[in-house]
């Protein structure tokens, strides 16, 4: 199956369209500043979406042509709870056929140009 033909938002429900749009009117800093890089179809022509529902959850951001998903974690993430849950909704999301690449915010913030070099890299894994 091409993945044009996959479903956009895996069946999110009202009420996580609207907690994605509340995110995206408060974005951290670091999504902040990748999401300069990533709007605009600026990395590599592809179209990526920034808090994008996905089933019941809302990543932070996705490219659809590519089934990648790009998280970025903060310093709540290093917490044992945060971290199985996020190992838990990784797995959710690989049952969908997506892609995670996971970067600390410190990553983003201090070294942007390697986030975006891997974020490349992985979308040329994908044909």
């Amino acid at each position: 199956m091409k993945a044009i033909e996959k479903p956009f938002f895996y069946g999110a429900s009202p009420e996580i369209f609207r907690r994605a749009k509340l995110l995206r009117g408060n974005m951290t800093e670091a999504e902040k500043a990748l999401w300069q890089r990533l709007r605009k179809n600026q990395l590599n022509g592809l179209r990526f979406y920034r808090q994008h529902p996905i089933a019941k959850f809302i990543v932070d951001f996705y490219c659809h042509s590519k089934l990648l998903v790009v998280e970025l974690d903060g310093g709540v993430h290093n917490k044992m709870e945060v971290s199985e849950r996020d190992e838990n909704r990784e797995v959710e999301l690989e049952k969908l056929g997506l892609r995670i690449l996971r970067f600390k915010n410190e990553e983003v913030i201090n070294d942007i140009q390697e986030v975006i070099l891997k974020i490349a890299n992985e979308t040329f894994l994908q044909t």
